[in-house]
């Protein structure tokens, strides 16, 4: 639905549980730099992927609702695979803004993997092959099982648990040193598949370990996806920044975004050491501590 003239130059809300979805948000500013954005971490329960589902829902929807009274936010994106499986119909039942979520890009990988494959091994009959790097909780859900139903029964799909490569992008990002070995060691089963042309980020932390993912699984050999570019795409469908609606956007933007560094953050745990330098990278503020009903 278009947003409205006075909620024009009200924020777009991204939410992750830490800061895995700041990937997300460059993806949305890049296509659109002059829109307001406004982040969410629900950092004091990070990560996600080893909660239990019952629990995680109603947290989920109260961190959200509470983020988006707090920051005014004309739109939600839930830039989290596990929270998007798990709870958009919660958060859409909870809030009157639009909400958009984050699924892993079954679609696209598998049709990539199609186009990649050799004429060789299309001859033998053998299936496309990819992959779905994620976490434990994005791997195992029924959802996901659905999707490569859906868009991927003739391709044979690996699913990988890389639940060390969410620590290991949360510290990268607050400044500490580069442990190149665990993303080794989270990829070591997955660079052995000879057949393998590409794979999923299914975790919007994992794109900010591209470069060593690459690396690791090698550059020229494997394709990467992700959603960020989707979710970008999707937002602009949403508040319909396109065409005329798209220079009157640009226009009241121009007239009220914030100076570098200002775009406001919340967190609930705004404490954590180094989440202000994460934050900063990406052109939010230090965090402010979100009050919620727990």
């Amino acid at each position: 639905m278009p947003a409205s003239d006075s909620r024009s130059s009200a924020p777009v809300l991204v939410f992750d549980s830490g800061v895995g979805g700041l990937s997300v948000a460059a993806e949305i500013r890049r296509q659109w730099p002059q829109l307001s954005l406004a982040y969410v971490c629900d950092n004091a329960a990070l990560p996600y992927g080893t909660k239990p589902d019952d629990w995680l829902i109603p947290r989920i929807v109260q961190v959200c609702v509470a983020a988006v009274e707090a920051s005014g936010a004309r739109a939600l994106v839930v830039a989290c695979n596990t929270a998007s499986t798990l709870a958009l119909a919660a958060l859409r039942e909870a809030l009157s803004i639009p909400v958009i979520g984050t699924v892993p890009a079954i679609k696209p990988a598998a049709a990539l993997a199609r186009a990649r494959q050799s004429a060789a091994r299309r001859e033998k009959c053998e299936p496309p092959v990819f992959a779905l790097l994620a976490t434990s909780a994005t791997v195992r859900r029924a959802y996901t099982e659905q999707l490569i139903r859906d868009f991927a029964a003739d391709c044979r799909v690996i699913r990988v648990a890389a639940d060390p490569l969410v620590a290991e992008a949360e510290r990268r990002l607050r400044g500490e040193p580069a442990r190149p070995e665990v993303v080794a060691a989270s990829l070591a089963d997955l660079a052995a598949v000879e057949a393998l042309e590409v794979v999923i980020l299914g975790c919007t932390h994992f794109p900010l370990l591209g470069a060593d993912i690459s690396q690791v699984l090698g550059e020229s050999r494997v394709a990467l996806v992700d959603s960020g570019a989707a979710i970008a795409r999707r937002v602009a469908e949403v508040l319909a920044l396109g065409t005329a609606a798209q220079a009157a956007e640009q226009q009241v933007a121009q007239e009220v975004q914030p100076a570098p560094h200002e775009h406001l953050a919340l967190a609930t745990d705004a404490r954590q050491p180094g989440l202000a330098t994460a934050l900063a990278s990406q052109g939010f503020a230090a965090p402010q501590a979100l009050a919620f009903d727990d």
